[in-house]
């Protein structure tokens, strides 16, 4: 399916991405109508290794979700052949460990927070600086005041010179050394620009009625960019109107040419928009791109559509809507996307099709019963295409998309599913490579490292075992695949 604009030899290119370390990188590009980099070889994904992070994590069910999986947070990140994970263990403290690439045990730390409330949301994100080599948390947080703590200069850049201790981390604030952001903070997530300045992503406001906004480390101080998206304008459809949303982003991803590309989908703070109570205001994928290093912002087609901190990307804004959807089909809010080699935007959307039902009225039985991942991606010529991955949800939850260094596509699924196709066919010839689902006993959404695949081809993620009761502790595990390299 093509959609118009406005309608509905190096795995490293990913390196700037989601708190890694490390520069862009060229790419030779074939194919003419995706833009990308010739595909040598089709997916595959071969399992390496499962390993207990945590054998007691913390468990609680909020929101249909854990707070140590959900699939928004930067919850693993790889950097200088370590990597890093964060959870809450069963006493709540925030807890950071860390293993050598291709090595099982973990050395663990808790850095001195434990978890205010029994709330999903309030998940740990993790970030690293590259200019000084820190670790960076933020955590605990929904609509309120946030925690942050950072590590010492030099400890994920020169690990092997630091001992993996708690004294390796500062103490627990509530601002980012003296910056404030907001009281309303939800929703951190780290990336690394092209200039190697760390970013910070996050939700100013609440739940249909909030702003996305950006903050900056640039290895010395915090700096707060401000927001750049507005939670008025009037949206309106068959049922009724709203006058306040916030953008929900599928996620923030550097291309090798330094432009970043941002999907979301708005969510309506007025259930009139529904045609039942029961269901979702989400609507509509919209995609937004910045050359500037999310200082200003432009539409698909090239044009000025918002600069942060002054004017605002708006539901009214311009040729925004790259896949038309009405709030009558539980469309997911913070699914996934990716950039291939091309420097081509992927995203990754969920919703009930129309052939089920023209009405959901209640999510999640719905999104369970009939939900179907949808891939979404712009070729070079400029157009749109989306294709249903023909595996059903199973789920009220999300995926996630990886790209692998032939720019194959990996959808990873609720339970511990691994679908893919080739980008060789355009991304139509969707397989299931791997199922969890009756074998790994997971909750359903997975936690992925999408820093590790770019630099050695591993698809890492972290899941955790449904609990034997309402909150009894259960294990937290990292499976790993080998993907083609």
């Amino acid at each position: 399916m093509s959609l118009s604009p406005n309608s509905p030899d190096s795995p490293n290119r990913r390196n700037l991405l989601r708190g890694a370390i490390g520069g862009a990188v060229a790419f030779a590009v074939g194919g003419a109508a995706a833009g990308r980099a010739t595909a040598a070889t089709g997916p595959s994904a071969t399992q390496i290794s499962t390993t207990v992070l945590d054998s007691t994590a913390l468990y609680f069910v909020s929101y249909n979700g854990l707070v140590n999986n959900n699939a928004f947070q930067n919850g693993l990140v790889t950097t200088g052949g370590y990597q890093y994970a964060v959870w809450y263990a069963a006493d709540r403290n925030a807890t950071v460990a860390r293993r050598a690439l291709g090595g099982t045990t973990w050395s663990k730390v808790t850095v001195g927070h434990t978890l205010s409330t029994d709330d999903s949301h309030n998940v740990i994100s993790a970030g690293i600086s590259p200019s000084d080599g820190r670790l960076h948390l933020v955590m605990d947080s929904h609509s309120s005041g946030y925690y942050y703590v950072k590590s010492v200069a030099g400890l994920v850049s020169n690990p092997a010179s630091h001992s993996w201790t708690a004294a390796q981390f500062g103490s627990v604030q509530t601002s980012l050394d003296g910056v404030a952001l907001t009281s309303t903070f939800t929703y951190p997530q780290f990336i690394v620009s092209p200039a190697g300045k760390l970013q910070l992503s996050y939700r100013t406001g609440v739940s249909g009625n909030g702003q996305a906004a950006l903050a900056e480390y640039d290895g010395s101080s915090w700096a707060n960019l401000g927001n750049w998206t507005s939670a008025t304008g009037t949206y309106t459809d068959t049922h009724g109107s709203s006058a306040a949303r916030n953008l929900y982003l599928h996620g923030l991803d550097y291309g090798s040419d330094g432009t970043l590309h941002i999907f979301g989908t708005w969510r309506e703070n007025a259930g009139a928009v529904m045609c039942n109570s029961g269901g979702l205001t989400n609507h509509d994928t919209v995609y937004v791109h910045s050359t500037d290093y999310g200082r200003t912002w432009k539409n698909s087609a090239g044009t000025s559509v918002g600069t942060t901190g002054s004017t605002l990307v708006s539901v009214t804004s311009t040729g925004l809507v790259v896949d038309s959807l009405n709030p009558d089909h539980a469309l997911m809010n913070q699914e996934s996307q990716a950039v291939d080699s091309g420097n081509l935007p992927h995203a990754l959307i969920s919703y009930v099709p129309g052939r089920f039902t023209q009405c959901v009225t209640d999510y999640v039985a719905g999104r369970t019963a009939y939900a179907r991942p949808f891939h979404v991606w712009k070729d070079s010529a400029g157009t749109w295409h989306k294709t249903e991955v023909p595996v059903a949800m199973n789920s009220s939850q999300r995926s996630q998309l990886v790209l692998d260094a032939y720019d194959n596509a990996y959808v990873v699924m609720p339970y511990g599913r691994i679908v893919a196709a080739s980008a060789s066919s355009s991304w139509t010839d969707w397989t299931v490579l791997y199922d969890g689902t009756s074998t790994l006993n997971a909750f359903g959404e997975v936690v992925v490292d999408h820093s590790r695949v770019s630099i050695d081809g591993v698809l890492s993620f972290m899941y955790q075992e449904t609990s034997s009761g309402t909150t009894t502790p259960s294990p937290l595990h990292i499976i790993d695949f080998q993907l083609p390299v």
